[in-house]
């Protein structure tokens, strides 16, 4: 890739499912959670290509070549009274950084958001990513200290399921 060439965002498409799933896999090892990224290009093509897909993708283009991508869902606000976007996943290739890539596709969400009369982009970062905090906070970003991040998962979610009310079942006391 040529240090000129420009850097271009569209939405992804069914042929970038397995470059995306690929840089996927690079994230969770940069982020020390590569055991955890268990998910297969083939989930990830149902998702995004589902005919009510509840997932959304955007890619960031050089020479061709998908070097980043953007995996985001519509998410409410109750406060706001308006939808919004959550950016679940935004990644570009070491080589590819400090090229504008990252904001270009977070620019693309903004415009969407805006485009859409949404209230918001939200995401996570990990707290010892600096240099992800950094390039947020360069762009007007605000880090949301006050709020603690709760997760159900495997056994939890399954207990707390179980408890669910059904007919000829008694709710637990």
């Amino acid at each position: 890739m040529s240090t000129a060439s420009a850097i271009t965002i569209r939405a992804a498409l069914a042929e970038d499912v397995p470059r995306i799933n690929d840089l996927i896999r690079e994230l969770a090892e940069y982020e020390r959670a590569a055991d955890q990224a268990i998910a297969s290009a083939e989930d990830l093509r149902a998702a995004l290509f589902a005919s009510q897909p509840a997932l959304f993708g955007h890619v960031a283009l050089c020479d061709d070549e998908v070097v980043g991508f953007a995996l985001w869902f519509i998410n409410y606000s109750t406060w706001v009274g308006k939808h919004g976007i959550y950016l679940e996943d935004l990644y570009v290739t070491p080589q590819m950084r400090g090229r504008g890539a990252g904001k270009a596709l977070l620019a693309e969400l903004a415009a969407i958001c805006v485009r859409r009369g949404y209230g918001r982009l939200d995401w996570w970062v990990l707290d010892w990513n600096e240099p992800a905090i950094g390039f947020y906070r360069s762009i007007g970003a605000e880090a949301m200290s006050e709020w603690t991040v709760y997760r159900l998962s495997g056994k939890s979610l399954a207990d707390l399921a179980r408890t669910v009310d059904r007919p000829g079942r008694a709710m637990p006391r």
